[in-house]
Parts: C-alpha cells; sequence; structure tokens
C-alpha cells in the first residue's frame, strides 16, 4: 500500500485556495487565472486519487492486479480538454470587454435609412381610439371571398 505524497497534497490545498480568492474578484482577468488554477488543482487531485503506479494496461503480460488503471488518466485528459474550452470562452469574453471600454462612443450608428425615417414628416403618430375601432369592420369583403376559396384537405391541414 502506497500512501500520497504529501506535498502534492499541500499544492493542490494551495492552487485551490489561492484559485477560489482568484475567483471572488469581479476582474475577469483574475476570474481567468482564478478558473486555471482551480483546473489544475482539479487535475492534481485526480491525479493523486488514482493510487499507485502499475504495468501499462495494453502492453506487456501483466496480471490484473499488476496493472495501471487507465481511468483516471482520461479523466485528466478530460478535463484539461473542458478547461481549455473554457479558459477559451474566458479569453474570448476579456477581449470583448477591454474592446467595449477602449471605444469610448459604444454606440450604435445610424445607417442612411434610419436618418430618412428620423427626419421624415409624412410620419405621424394618431391616437386610435375604441370608437374608430369599433367602426372599422374586422374583415373586408376580399377576406370572406378567400376564406371561402379554403379547403380542407384529407391530412386535415388546410389549403387553397
Amino acid at each position: 500500500m502506497t500512501t500520497m505524497p504529501l506535498v502534492l497534497v499541500a499544492v493542490m490545498v494551495v492552487l485551490y485556495t489561492c484559485g477560489i480568492y482568484l475567483m471572488l474578484d469581479r476582474t475577469l482577468t483574475r476570474l481567468l487565472l482564478g478558473f486555471l488554477l482551480v483546473g489544475n488543482a482539479t487535475n492534481l487531485l485526480i491525479f493523486l486519487m488514482s493510487g499507485a503506479f502499475g504495468a501499462a494496461p495494453i502492453f506487456g503480460e501483466a496480471t490484473p492486479e499488476e496493472m495501471s488503471d487507465p481511468l483516471p488518466q482520461a479523466f485528466i485528459l478530460t478535463a484539461i480538454v473542458i478547461t481549455f474550452g473554457v479558459s477559451a470562452f474566458f479569453l474570448a469574453l476579456i477581449y470583448r470587454s477591454w474592446r467595449l471600454a477602449q471605444d469610448q462612443d459604444d454606440t450604435v450608428q445610424d445607417d442612411e435609412s434610419d436618418l430618412e425615417l428620423a427626419t421624415a414628416e409624412d410620419l405621424a403618430v394618431d391616437e386610435v381610439t375604441d370608437d374608430d375601432l369599433a367602426e372599422t369592420p374586422e374583415f373586408s369583403d376580399d377576406d370572406a371571398a378567400t376564406d371561402d376559396a379554403v379547403t380542407s384537405t384529407p391530412e386535415g391541414g388546410e389549403a387553397r
């Protein structure tokens, strides 16, 4: 039976502590650094919990008791890939935040059609009252003629 190296356990605790401390800050750069430290501490935790090293499970003639468990290695590889993906996402957020902070005028520019609509005098806002709605028919004669042309299909849908 082998024991865990106490130095690696202490390093793991320090990585977790520093990572959580950095993640509690609102700065995106420190959040990224904290996430990377927590990811590395998690990899170290999985490594320490994997147990004693043994023979390679694929190569050689060893009994199953002498072989090393490949599952923790797969977990560590998966954790590295996930950490890389989330770190890339954090970097994109940090870059976008930096770009928006550098551009002091963070407004959408109006194009020509927006300026035409803003200066048009033909656009008038009329308030529609309940009396106006009561006087307006809900259907016109054209709508009634097209409704008569709608037939049902064998599938239960409507066809024109």
